[in-house]
């Protein structure tokens, strides 16, 4: 039996339950959907705004780079996701800063939003509590409020979905299609049920199949910079927390400009470097063609290169069906590499260094 076919091996790695947060991730995106509809926001909360900036780190700006990546072409004003604990100079009274917190403890997006209130920006806030809740009860700035207890990447439906509702009501309605959440959740269900999820078998699996050609290798992800930029690194982002395996990425047409040539050297590291592009429908025509020569130049070079092509109909739902593909390939590993997906110790000793010292 493949060792991803033993319930009785997966259930001993995974003792934190990852597993179960990533089968149910459609149910999350329809309680996500409902947080962000019970949201009370008006249009007048975005007058005069002119550009938007979400500060966040790890899970949290990923969420706000799907947000910013997905509506890219969709709000008629500049978006920029700030991971740092200085704002960018431009922050003023027409800014909408979108503060992103899970845990709302972050001292670097706490930072930022004391920056922010200086400069007098409109200030939306999301989080389970902590800190920034409070901030936002005393300081009177508008709160979406969303459920605590997970780690913070397996809570990316909630960093989402209720933004995207929550800047439709503000001004920008092109932020949120009814239509396109409940394909996206019912594709990402169906995707659990019938393809990646643990009853699936290898031979039929492509997750687990892909989790396989990782093994004891290096994983490097290519997208496209229009929408699938944020997918690639969220892919990297979770082989690192959940396999505990170090990746890389990139974007093209960046890429090709530059790390391309380094595909020469060391001949023996690239042979355990399994390559995944990932790829949709509305790649720009010319990065197709850049991502098809990309393939036949690395392909002799490589240990393994996959082309794997997003699903669904709305770009929403492309976009969630390579984001829910890269969480399942990185359990597997975690399984095939012995660890628990869920805990994240040495960020914990990172942060408990760092509370010794204040900010």
């Amino acid at each position: 039996m493949n060792p991803l076919d033993d319930m009785t091996k997966i259930h001993s790695v995974d003792r934190c339950h990852m597993l179960a947060l990533i089968e149910n991730f459609s149910d999350q995106i329809a309680q996500a959907e409902k947080i962000g509809n019970a949201v009370s926001l008006d249009s007048s909360f975005s007058k005069g705004v002119t550009h938007i900036v979400f500060s966040g780190l790890g899970g949290s700006a990923i969420g706000a780079d799907l947000v910013r990546s997905y509506l890219s072409y969709d709000v008629p004003i500049p978006m920029f996701v700030n991971r740092h604990y200085r704002l960018p100079a431009y922050v003023d009274e027409k800014t909408l800063l979108v503060v992103s917190s899970y845990s709302g403890s972050t001292e670097e997006t706490l930072a930022s939003l004391e920056e922010g209130i200086r400069k007098k920006a409109k200030i939306l806030a999301i989080s389970s509590g902590g800190e920034l809740s409070e901030h936002a009860r005393r300081r009177g700035f508008p709160l979406i409020k969303i459920p605590g207890g997970f780690p913070p990447r397996a809570a990316l439906g909630y960093s989402v979905f209720p933004l995207l509702v929550a800047l439709s009501k503000i001004g920008f309605p092109k932020a949120y299609r009814a239509k396109d959440v409940l394909e996206t959740r019912e594709l990402v269900r169906s995707l659990s049920q019938s393809s990646y999820g643990p009853s699936c078998p290898h031979d039929k699996n492509m997750a687990k199949q892909f989790a396989s050609s990782c093994f004891e290798g290096y994983p490097v992800i290519y997208g496209s910079t229009d929408f699938f930029d944020v997918v690639a690194l969220r892919w990297r982002g979770q082989f690192s927390e959940n396999a505990k395996c170090l990746a890389s990425h990139h974007v093209l047409p960046e890429m090709n400009h530059n790390e391309l040539v380094g595909w020469k050297k060391p001949e023996s590291l690239l042979k355990k470097v399994t390559v995944f592009i990932l790829r949709d429908q509305a790649d720009h025509p010319r990065v197709q063609k850049r991502m098809d020569l990309t393939r036949e130049i690395i392909r002799p070079l490589a240990g393994h290169v996959f082309e794997v092509r997003s699903q669904g109909e709305s770009l929403l739902a492309r976009i969630f069906s390579l984001v829910h593909l890269g969480d399942w390939i990185s359990f597997y590993l975690a399984v095939l590499n012995g660890v628990d997906p869920t805990p994240v110790e040495v960020i914990q000793h990172l942060k408990s260094e760092l509370a010794k010292e204040s900010v």
